[in-house]
């Protein structure tokens, strides 16, 4: 199963220094070409994610006792393909970028602000996002607290109900104890009397 997942890492390693090849070399090709080597980086980046899943397959074989280095390496190739699709963004933006400036006849200082705009805005969007995970995992982990909250509460209830329970039970028990005191209490005057009268 390793020798499997050994391959995989081998094809992964090839694919992703041909991409990053291609992406450094998208900028600056003319514009047909440009337009062939996005579709080929975009083909490649496709690949690269499903060798990835392969990959992340193999590793769920692996029995768990042996299973740390493999999660730790799939970590790493896992930033490696965010890092690549970040980097084929950037490069996509500088391309449309020229495009358009080569159709609408902007000048080159238009062009440098427009791009670090839309750059400044791709890194907004992405902090954005992280915010909204770590927003939504602290939303799950409070969920989880309050969830442990009520059950707590409804234990502590049950044993407040049945305190209650015995609490009425021992009333009773001592109302009925004071009856028969009572009655002995009350009959016990009687007794002295019969006992004068017999003597």
């Amino acid at each position: 199963m390793s020798s499997d997942f050994e391959g995989y890492e081998q094809d992964f390693a090839v694919l992703t220094a041909e991409i990053t090849s291609k992406i450094a070399r998208v900028p600056r090709l003319p514009p047909d070409e440009k337009k062939q080597m996005v579709a080929n980086v975009e083909k490649q980046l496709e690949e690269a994610k499903e060798l990835l899943e392969q990959m992340d397959l193999e590793v769920r074989e692996i029995p768990p006792q042996s299973r740390g280095m493999y999660s730790n390496r799939m970590r790493s190739y896992k930033q490696e393909m965010g890092k690549l699709e970040t980097d084929f963004k950037r490069s996509r933006i500088a391309y449309s970028d020229e495009v358009r400036n080569e159709l609408l006849g902007d000048d080159g200082n238009s062009s440098e602000n427009q791009r670090a705009h839309l750059l400044d805005n791709t890194e907004r969007l992405e902090r954005s996002s992280r915010r909204l995970e770590a927003g939504y995992q602290i939303a799950v982990e409070t969920e989880q607290i309050g969830q442990e909250m009520l059950e707590n509460l409804s234990h502590d209830r049950e044993k407040i109900q049945r305190a209650r329970e015995r609490l009425r039970e021992t009333d009773a028990n001592l109302g009925k104890s004071s009856r028969v005191l009572t009655g002995m209490l009350r009959r016990q005057p009687h007794l002295k009397r019969k006992r004068l009268h017999s003597n």
